[in-house]
């Protein structure tokens, strides 16, 4: 397909904040917390441009050596991102063993924001990068950590991007590809539908967390229905919010089993909004942990290392979030979750595992 690379600086830039991916504006395997200088500060409705960087290609067990690395896969020098080879040859500090793979952009200051308060964070545009990317599977992480991958080593799949007019309903929609077999010609195709999978917000202390467990703060919730148009709402822990975004993804099925999804570098448009307390208390009741909201449902969250308790804190949030919104009882949110609402994994391979409930508010009138 004819595309365009979208290197640092390069492309069509919106107007305002533009935030590029360097080793002074990421942090690599950890998140930002209290003691974290940002690297932007903003006010709240402010609309912030950022570059994400996928991990993939850039780790040690993939030679930390993406020119290498991709062109091994065909891919030309020139369409190789210049911040991604800039960032593997660098002297990061990161430890391999110690800190987790995501590369975060931020922390960005939100000027204004304070503990107690919400920050709203929307997706407003979500462009690839490069038209390829890189699905994981690595030895004791995954879904099936004792069976896959069934040989020695990390196997890192290649997947090309392109257009096909004739899949689904919109005419030249992007599709990931991959082989049946190995080397061979017959190819499923899959859709293409970016977001985020880390989201979040600095957390109390002066000890960064590591990029993997999500949590509270957010991070890396790998939540599929965060794509353009929706918005994530973070209980805010620090003076100034201090956020951050990485982990882009082209697609992900509910679950990620495999460990990763197909991962690839995004350029964003987020826009941050401050929701002062009283406010976020009567839209949202006492929100402790993260909350998605798309056009069409609200979508409270459960995060537990045991899937099942992971559940049922979802389950949790969920009633509770009916009862503050719309005044529901208890008894009968139950109910209804039971009867109207799914619950999906939004994945189980990041440690702390995740659920996340789909309550749809055109069920309520809204």
């Amino acid at each position: 397909m004819s595309y365009v690379v979208l290197h640092p600086g390069m492309g069509s830039i919106s107007p305002g904040h533009y935030l590029p991916a360097t080793p002074q504006t990421v942090l690599w395997g950890r998140l930002p917390c209290a003691a974290d200088a940002a690297v932007l500060s903003i006010a709240s409705g402010d609309v912030v441009t950022i570059d994400t960087l996928s991990h993939e290609g850039l780790l040690e067990d993939q030679g930390r050596d993406p020119l290498a690395f991709f062109g091994g896969h065909g891919v030309a020098a020139i369409d190789v991102l210049t911040d991604a080879v800039a960032l593997a040859a660098s002297d990061y500090p990161r430890d391999a063993e110690a800190d987790g793979p995501h590369v975060v952009t931020g922390p960005i200051e939100v000027r204004g924001a304070l503990p107690g308060d919400l920050l709203r964070m929307t997706l407003l545009e979500a462009a690839p990068r490069v038209p390829y990317g890189v699905i994981s599977s690595r030895h004791g992480r995954g879904a099936l950590p004792g069976e896959y991958p069934v040989g020695p080593g990390t196997v890192s799949v290649f997947t090309e991007v392109d257009t096909d007019p004739g899949y689904g309903t919109e005419a030249g929609a992007l599709v990931g590809t991959l082989p049946l077999v190995p080397g061979g010609d017959r190819v499923v195709r899959f859709p293409l539908d970016p977001f985020l999978g880390i989201m979040g917000v600095g957390v109390a202390g002066d000890t960064r967390p590591h990029s993997v467990p999500p949590g509270a703060h957010g991070g890396n919730l790998d939540i599929s229905l965060l794509t353009v148009g929706s918005a994530l709402y973070l209980p805010v822990q620090v003076p100034g919010a201090l956020a951050y975004v990485g982990d882009p993804h082209f697609a992900q099925g509910d679950g990620e089993v495999a460990l990763t999804a197909l991962e690839a570098s995004l350029r964003v448009r987020i826009r941050f909004d401050v929701i002062p307390a009283e406010e976020a208390a009567a839209l949202f009741g006492r929100l402790t942990g993260p909350l998605a909201e798309t056009d069409e449902f609200l979508v409270p969250t459960g995060l537990d290392p045991d899937l099942d308790e992971a559940m049922r804190a979802c389950v949790r949030a969920a009633i509770a979030l009916l009862g503050a919104r719309y005044g529901m009882d208890q008894t009968l949110a139950y109910a209804y979750l039971s009867a109207a609402t799914d619950f999906n994994i939004s994945q189980v391979v990041d440690r702390v595992t995740g659920v996340h409930a789909r309550i749809r508010t055109a069920d309520f009138g809204a």
